[in-house]
Order: C-alpha cells, then sequence, then structure tokens
C-alpha cells in the first residue's frame, strides 16, 4: 500500500496535496499574549471585561488571524486593546496540548507614547505596573510570564 500512495502523493504536488493535508489534520486557534514593557521595567496589565471576575487582570492577549505572524499579532492586540504601539521581541513561550488552542508569547517594548486610548468593549482598565506589584486577581499563568517562571 506505502509502494502505491507514494507516488501518487508525489504525483499530486501543490494546491491538491494541501487540501488533503488540511482535510487530514487538527485545525487550532492561536492564543498570543504580549509581556509588554516601558522604558522603567514596568509591565503593561489589563482588566479584561470578559474574563472570569476573580482573574480579570492580565497581559494583553488575543487570537492570531490567518496568515499573521505572531509577533505582529502582539502589536495589533496591543494597539487594538490599549491604543499603544509596540515592538515585539523574543518568543518566551510556547505550549501546546489544548484541545483547539496553541498559547504563544512575546516580550514587546512600548515604543512612542504611552497614552492609553482603552477599547472599553473588551478592557475596563490599563495600567503600568512593576513586576512586585502585580493586581490581586492577575491571571497566574500571565504573573509567571511576567517573573519569568514557566507557565504551567
Amino acid at each position: 500500500m506505502k509502494r502505491l500512495l507514494a507516488p501518487i502523493w508525489r504525483a499530486i504536488r501543490g494546491p491538491l496535496q494541501w487540501r488533503i493535508l488540511w482535510l487530514a489534520h487538527s485545525k487550532y486557534m492561536i492564543g498570543v499574549t504580549g509581556v509588554v514593557r516601558d522604558d522603567a521595567g514596568r509591565v503593561l496589565v489589563l482588566r479584561h471585561r470578559m474574563w472570569p471576575a476573580e482573574r480579570q487582570w492580565g497581559l494583553p492577549t488575543g487570537y492570531a488571524v490567518a496568515g499573521e505572524d505572531f509577533a505582529q499579532t502582539v502589536v495589533r492586540e496591543v494597539r487594538e486593546e490599549t491604543g499603544l504601539d509596540v515592538k515585539p521581541g523574543r518568543l518566551v513561550h510556547l505550549k501546546s496540548g489544548y484541545r483547539l488552542r496553541v498559547e504563544v508569547a512575546y516580550e514587546a517594548r512600548l515604543v512612542g507614547d504611552a497614552t492609553f486610548s482603552i477599547d472599553s468593549f473588551e478592557i475596563l482598565e490599563a495600567r503600568w505596573v512593576t513586576p512586585d506589584s502585580l493586581p490581586h486577581g492577575m491571571q497566574d499563568s500571565h504573573r509567571q510570564l511576567i517573573t519569568g517562571s514557566t507557565p504551567d
């Protein structure tokens, strides 16, 4: 069977091969988080409207759109949620194993003005805080990203 399938697979190169692969494999949402710092070393934290009331504080987070570079997802999400411009840095976290989601996190630096323009649909509040003064109700995994420990 393998000897029969290999030449057929090689013969259908291109779009048909990609369509078969797409149909045969799992599809995932990519959740992207930004650990955004300013020049003073403070971290941007947001109080998210849609998150559970006891854990509303966290980092800027959103889902990548098809074809988007994950580092650019951080730039887009921070701009949409806060109006701030950031420059993405290094990848600090990548985790799979969830049913339909992969988590990705990047460091990012504030560039330009630090004046907030909050998206009130998603975000209730934005603050710059030091890593040792994180607000009560902070997501544990985001706290770990900020302190440099490995999120579960």
